[in-house]
């Protein structure tokens, strides 16, 4: 029987390049579980194992692998850092129980840092911090700590500080046992020895572990006030406090080390086991009915519960999909039989596999806690439940966000047609962020996703993986159409062919919604006029046409529909009529009520040497950036400002010249706003060149 105190599931996620992959590396060296260290830039790395993670040196899909430590079994997924996969991190959040935030030592919080960190606030996931690459140039641990206070708003509970700065980084102070861990240069993770604290900071330390144990206390009153009557609490005590604090979210054991150099890694694990929840000590999983509102039931973590299992990643590999799977309660075997809620359909286990990155391990049964890989399930998707066929539930999805870009691709000859909409169906499954369809007019396939490096890779993947050589055309911006004017219209709906006819009148209003409401509707017809049961089919008439703007065809955004009044014949009204009647009054009515281009807005933040922040700065004002903050650093500013996706196309190369090759951005979908004049009738003029080009 396995004892569920003894897992952990945790995720390691940070920005790009603060070394959440090596710092993987590290713990599955000291657990055991490889006996050579692969590094990242040499593309060595036991969880970057697709091709292209190991040329460009990033991780690109989140890897799942397990070890033990101190008799604690460690589930473990690394997540990529870049925001264009930032999918990967909030999907594998959603399943962990704790996680470790790995910030860079001379970086600090960088941007995608802040991305993750509100999503794993979002799905309350207990964390610890680890300050990494103290050897760096720039290195400051203690400049970090208040980023992390100021800049996410958390709160660090100091628990080691570093002996020596940046290339002088030699060892850590445990602040708990108030004693020196010192490494010797072998690069050995083994090689340290415990001494004493040094003089130099003695003072230092005796004042952050003054402020790290009056934290803890804060959870124990008892405790705090024997502390505050002279009583120096014992260290199992205190454990006890900043674990419960932990998994409160009121605090995050913060270390610090260098995972490259192979120091530090040894207290974060040990963290990982005394700090971190177990499965059962996580807020258990809320149930939800098919509509997706919430039973009031929860998943138990517990072995002996109904079978509950979330499926939250396929990965498609030689032996056929992977079907990546958190098990919440109840137990699985070999050739059982379980229920896909989504689908409705039956599914049989065919193989159970723990996964170590590349490599598997056959198991016969997994119970509640454990992650695996699934091999034979053929209909089941990323955030669809599996439950018992005899208890079905169905746990809270996934949802996951709308692509802001899209390119059309075409195969570049015959024989590549059929190979492409194979190895296309196989990448939706796998990434619930990457959307495709077939434009009807023209018959191109259109591929859609987070950004453009996030496309850039489904192209080389259709290369190398799946030997499609394609055409790829021109990037294409999600564009969304509003209205901004307050119409109130009346349309009647006649039809007269022999026998009953169709007959329907509406009175309506159409006004502009609240930013981000989409479509709303809603009837205030008092009396008969327009019958109760034919609402739905004025809601649906109005709704399907949203999904195509006046102006340029794009969807309509922030639109509410009000049923105002309207007439009704007992024989010939019906609801097909009702539902033609709003569509006819939509496009009756939206070119009266002032239509409007809307563009995605991006959230982009760009860190730059100090001497090439006015470069930076012009240059984004000719995008029609919106500076918002500037923040300088050790090692250069960062520049927070809001730009159009459309003038954003190329960024990097151009960020690169101006920089000398020393400037990063990221950039996230923040909202629509209002496309300027100029720049709508050029779009929607190209739109419409485009869809006549496609006509012939």
């Amino acid at each position: 029987m396995t004892d569920l105190n003894l897992y952990r599931n945790i995720g390691i996620f940070a920005h790009v390049d603060a070394g959440k992959t090596t710092t993987t590396e590290r713990i599955l060296k000291l657990t055991g579980k490889i006996h050579k260290i692969g590094e990242v830039h040499d593309g060595a790395a036991t969880t970057d194992f697709m091709e292209q993670e190991q040329e460009r040196g990033i991780t690109i899909q989140s890897a799942a692998t397990s070890c033990e430590w101190d008799g604690h079994r460690l589930n473990i997924i690394d997540t990529p850092g870049h925001v264009d996969f930032t999918i990967e991190v909030y999907r594998s959040l959603k399943v962990l129980d704790g996680g470790v935030g790995v910030f860079c030592g001379s970086g600090g919080v960088e941007p995608q840092s802040e991305t993750n960190w509100r999503y794993a606030n979002e799905s309350e996931v207990a964390r610890l911090i680890f300050v990494n690459k103290l050897d760096r140039l720039g290195a400051d641990f203690y400049r970090v700590v208040e980023q992390v206070k100021n800049v996410l708003g958390a709160n660090p509970l100091v628990m080691t500080l570093p002996i020596g700065e940046e290339d002088g980084f030699c060892g850590v102070v445990d602040l708990l046992e108030m004693k020196a861990h010192v490494w010797d240069d072998s690069g050995n993770p083994e090689a340290f020895t415990v001494g004493d604290v040094p003089a130099e900071l003695a003072e230092k330390a005796a004042e952050f572990r003054e402020q790290m144990v009056e934290t803890a206390l804060e959870q124990d009153d008892e405790l705090m006030e024997a502390y505050l009557e002279g009583t120096e609490p014992s260290i199992a005590d205190l454990k006890k406090c900043i674990r419960r604090g932990t998994i409160a979210l009121d605090f995050f054991p913060t270390y610090c080390g260098s995972a490259f150099k192979n120091k530090g890694i040894q207290n974060v694990l040990n963290a990982v086991v005394e700090y971190l929840p177990n499965p059962t000590e996580v807020k258990p999983q809320p149930e939800v009915d098919l509509e997706g509102n919430e039973t009031g039931v929860f998943a138990e973590v517990s072995p002996d519960k109904p079978f509950r299992a979330l499926a939250f990643k396929i990965m498609d590999d030689r032996y056929g999909a992977l079907t990546f799977t958190r098990i919440y309660s109840g137990k699985i075997s070999k050739g059982d039989t379980v229920l896909n809620t989504a689908t409705g359909k039956s599914e049989r286990i065919g193989r159970i596999i723990e996964m170590h990155a590349e490599d598997r391990i056959e198991l016969d049964s997994a119970t509640a806690g454990d992650i695996i890989a699934l091999l034979g399930m053929k209909n089941t998707q990323t955030g669809h439940t599996l439950c018992d066929p005899v208890n079905p539930a169905t746990l809270e999805p996934m949802v996951f966000p709308d692509p802001v870009i899209s390119i059309a691709i075409s195969p570049k000859d015959k024989a590549g047609a059929e190979k492409m909409a194979m190895a296309i169906n196989k990448m939706i499954r796998e990434d619930p962020s990457f959307r495709v369809e077939t434009d009807e007019e023209s018959g191109e396939t259109i591929i859609k996703g987070m950004g453009e490096l996030h496309l850039d890779i489904k192209v080389d993947i259709l290369k190398r993986t799946h030997g499609v050589e394609v055409n790829v055309g021109k990037p294409q911006v999600a564009y969304r159409e509003t209205i901004t004017q307050v119409t109130e219209d009346s349309y009647t709906h006649k039809k007269q062919t022999g026998g009953s006819g169709q007959f329907a009148k509406i009175d309506y209003l159409i006004e502009p919604g609240e930013q981000n409401s989409g479509y709303e509707f809603e009837s205030k017809v008092s009396g008969g006029n327009v019958p109760r049961e034919f609402w739905p089919a004025v809601d649906k008439g109005f709704r399907k046409c949203m999904a195509e703007g006046i102006l340029a065809g794009f969807p309509l955004l922030d639109v509410k529909v009000t049923l105002l009044d309207g007439g009704f014949h007992p024989v010939d009204s019906s609801a097909v009529a009702y539902e033609l009647a709003a569509r006819a009054a939509y496009r009756q009515s939206i070119p009266k009520a002032g239509p409007q281009l809307l563009e995605p807005i991006m959230k982009v933040d760009v860190y730059t040497p100090e001497d090439h922040v006015g470069d930076v700065i012009g240059d984004l004002n000719r995008r029609r950036g919106m500076i918002k903050n500037q923040e300088p650093g050790t090692t250069g500013v960062r520049v927070k400002s809001e730009a159009p996706l459309s003038e954003m196309f190329g960024y990097i190369g151009d960020l690169r010249t101006m920089t000398s090759g020393r400037g990063q951005f990221s950039m996230e979908f923040s909202h629509y706003a209002a496309c300027p004049n100029n720049i709508a009738e050029l779009v929607i003029q190209e739109t419409k060149e485009r869809k006549a080009a496609k006509a012939k």
